[in-house]
C-alpha cells in the first residue's frame, strides 16, 4: 500500500456515528491512542513528498526559471494538491522555488553573479565550520563522517551521482553539526537550500571531470578531520566551494530562459 494510499485509509477511520455518554467515556483513552498513528502518518506523507519533490527540482529535472507543473508532479507522485502546495511552501523558504501570487511556483533562477557571491559565503561559513570541527569533534561523530565518506566513494564508483549527492550534503551538515555553533548553524541553513540544485549541477561540467575533483577533495577533507587539522581543513573547504563555484555559474549561464521570464526582460 503506498503512503498516499495508507493516508486515505487513515483518514477514512473514526467514521462511527454517535455515541452514547457511557460509551464515549469508556472509549476516550483509545480514542487518544489512535490519534498519534494518525499523525505520523501525516507527517510521514509530508516528509516523503517534500524529499522527492526537492529530489526532483535539484536533480534538474525542471530549468531554472521553469514553472512547476503542479498536475504533472500530482500524477506522478500519487497524491492530491494540498500536499504537494503545503511541500512547495517549505521549498521555497528554502530557496528552490518562487511562489508567485495565484500562479502556481517557478523554480528559482540565480543568476551567475549571485552564485558567486553565495558560494563565497558558503565557503567562508564551511571554512570556519572545518576550524571549530576540529577543535570540539568527537571520536563517534567522525566515526560517522567516515562512514558516510565511504558510502559516498561506492556511489562514485557506480556513478550514482543521486546517492553521491545525498552522502555528500550530509558530510557537510556533519561537519557544520561537529562545530557545535547555533548562530553558525542557523546562517548556513539559511544559505544551504539556496545552493542545493547549483551544487548538485556543479558535479555535471562537460568542461572537466568536476565529479572527480570534488571526490579528491573529500578524500583530503576526510584525512584533515582526522588528524585535527583545523587550519589546514579551513582552507580546503574554502577551496573546495570555490572550485564548485565555477562549474554552478557556467551551469547556470548556460541553462535556458524560459520563454515568459524572456519576454519580460525584454520589455
Amino acid at each position: 500500500m503506498t503512503s498516499a494510499t495508507t493516508f486515505a485509509a487513515a483518514e477514512s477511520e473514526g467514521a462511527d456515528g454517535p455515541i452514547s455518554l457511557p460509551a464515549a467515556l469508556s472509549v476516550a483513552a483509545p480514542a487518544k491512542l489512535s490519534a498519534r498513528p494518525r499523525e505520523n502518518l501525516v507527517h510521514s506523507l509530508h516528509d516523503e513528498v517534500l524529499a522527492r519533490l526537492r529530489d526532483f527540482i535539484v536533480e534538474g529535472n525542471l530549468d531554472p526559471g521553469a514553472r512547476v507543473p503542479e498536475r504533472l508532479l500530482c500524477d506522478r507522485f500519487g497524491i492530491s494538491r494540498t500536499p504537494l502546495r503545503e511541500a512547495l511552501k517549505v521549498l521555497a523558504s528554502e530557496g528552490l522555488i518562487d511562489l508567485l501570487p495565484n500562479r502556481g511556483a517557478r523554480v528559482r533562477r540565480i543568476g551567475e553573479r549571485e552564485i558567486v557571491e553565495l558560494f563565497d559565503v558558503m565557503g567562508g561559513l564551511e571554512a570556519l565550520a572545518g576550524r571549530l570541527a576540529c577543535e570540539r569533534i568527537t571520536d563517534e561523530a567522525y566515526a560517522e563522517i567516515e562512514r558516510l565518506h565511504h558510502e559516498m566513494y561506492g556511489c562514485y564508483l557506480r556513478r550514482d551521482l543521486h546517492g553521491y549527492f545525498a552522502c555528500n550534503q550530509a558530510i557537510h551538515d556533519r561537519i557544520v553539526q561537529a562545530a557545535d555553533n547555533a548562530p553558525l548553524s542557523a546562517t548556513y541553513t539559511s544559505f544551504a537550500g539556496r545552493l542545493r540544485r547549483a551544487r548538485y549541477s556543479a558535479n555535471l561540467d562537460a568542461n572537466r571531470d568536476r565529479w572527480g575533483e570534488a571526490m579528491r577533495e573529500h578524500e583530503e577533507i576526510l584525512d584533515a578531520l582526522r588528524r585535527r587539522a583545523g587550519a589546514e581543513l579551513s582552507d580546503i573547504l574554502f577551496r573546495h566551494l570555490r572550485n564548485k563555484r565555477k562549474a554552478a555559474a557556467d551551469r547556470e549561464a548556460a541553462a535556458p530562459v524560459p520563454s515568459e521570464i524572456a519576454a519580460g526582460e525584454s520589455a
